[in-house]
């Protein structure tokens, strides 16, 4: 079936000779094309600064395009989350691939801030597009072993996020840094295009009414069934604190680091960026400890506690060490505890309602990396970087904390 068929959902015409790639191949695709989406939304992490300077942007400026991203990412999510148990999942893919293109390329060639903001929103819907197809499709060939697509989709986001920013940094040292990198990048997704293409697709697992097609890919309120309702909101909320976090790094944090550290090196922000992103992605390598369902995130919350109150202090003290020490703790502790509680959530979806369920877990989950990166932004406006990092920080450990102690209380048991 061709990608055309695939989004009108209809049965194609004619069969012509397709790729059926084995199921690592089609699990390798999954992965790459979510990750390497992810890193074109934090491309620009450690660009941030000359992309200030060169349009004159203040703090709140560059958190409301970060913003952006995410609020629509958000909204895309609510209105496309769905789309790929209709479409089909590469269907989904292409498109989520188009789009990452488009926002690219006006990004990169932004002489404003509207134009700035427009780059983003694109390149929030093309990840909105792409997370529900592809943790799905992750699902639907690993139908025996929920547990490892679960940590596919994890690493596949964490790494992406954690890579985009390293890149972003040594991009940066190219001629024209504010533009070249992002045309490169987009000429390697248009390179992804190709083996998409020519996959032969497997079937849509909710296929649209024949009559009435469209009436599938109507927006649908978010719901979420009784038995995976309490993990639900537990992943939610933990998503919520820990991509707050991820927020800052990919935000402000660039500008903050290079106050600590006295060098003003776009490669070392961008790796210091993506440090809390990469420790994230490292611990879903390492097999689970300590019990099933979301009360055993109660460490990975308070070690993530820990890290985000370390921040300021390594502020304060302008020790480098510490400042690592705090990113990679941050970072471990909340991909222990967002696996935790991802993976309890993910057992008791059914299957054909995984890519819906999962879209609204990141819904929340997203939120926080805008809501409070907006405030910190003001803050920063109002009464310096240093002591608005410092409210941040504190609040989010607290809200680690208070997590800790809830599902201490009220641990979520998963259904295997």
């Amino acid at each position: 079936m061709s990608v055309i068929s695939e989004l009108r959902m209809r049965p194609a015409a004619l069969q012509s000779p397709r790729w059926d790639a084995s199921v690592r191949t089609r699990l390798a695709l999954a992965v790459v094309v979510m990750s390497t989406l992810l890193v074109g939304a934090n491309l620009a992490t450690p660009l941030y600064p000359l992309i200030r300077a060169e349009l004159g942007l203040s703090a709140f400026h560059t958190t409301a395009a970060f913003a952006a991203y995410v609020f629509t990412l958000v909204a895309g999510l609510l209105l496309v989350g769905h789309w790929s148990d209709h479409i089909g999942r590469r269907a989904a893919l292409v498109l989520a691939v188009l789009t990452g293109i488009l926002g690219a390329v006006v990004f990169g060639g932004a002489t404003s801030l509207p134009m700035l903001i427009l780059g983003r929103c694109l390149q929030g819907a093309a990840v909105a597009c792409a997370i529900g197809a592809s943790s799905a499709a992750l699902r639907d060939l690993l139908p025996h072993r929920p547990e490892w697509a679960s940590r596919f989709t994890l690493v596949a986001s964490a790494g992406g996020v954690a890579a985009g920013p390293a890149l972003g940094g040594l991009l940066s040292l190219l001629p024209d840094p504010t533009r070249l990198p992002f045309a490169l990048y987009a000429a390697f997704l248009g390179l992804l295009l190709v083996p998409l293409v020519l996959l032969d697709a497997r079937p849509a697992i909710r296929p649209a009414a024949p009559a009435r097609p469209l009436s599938a890919l109507k927006p649908r309120r978010p719901a979420v069934s009784r038995t995976a309702r309490r993990a639900f909101w537990s992943a939610a909320a933990v998503g919520f604190l820990s991509f707050a976090v991820f927020g800052f790094s990919l935000s402000l944090a660039p500008t903050y680091f290079a106050g600590i550290t006295g060098y003003d090196s776009r490669p070392l922000a961008g790796l210091l960026a993506g440090l809390v992103l990469a420790a994230s992605a490292a611990s879903q390598l390492f097999p689970q400890r300590g019990g099933h369902g979301s009360g055993a995130a109660v460490p990975g919350l308070l070690v993530m506690a820990g890290g985000v109150a370390l921040i300021p202090v390594a502020g304060v003290t302008g020790n480098v060490v510490l400042l690592l020490a705090a990113l990679v703790l941050a970072g471990s502790g909340q991909g222990v505890a967002f696996r935790r509680v991802f993976n309890t959530v993910a057992q008791q979806v059914e299957g054909s309602q995984h890519a819906q369920i999962i879209s609204t877990v990141y819904v929340i989950t997203y939120l926080g990396s805008a809501v409070p990166v907006l405030g910190l932004g003001l803050a920063a406006d109002a009464m310096g970087l240093a002591a608005a990092v410092a409210v941040f920080a504190g609040l989010v450990s607290a809200g680690c904390v208070g997590m800790a102690v809830l599902l201490g209380r009220t641990p979520v048991t998963a259904s295997i």
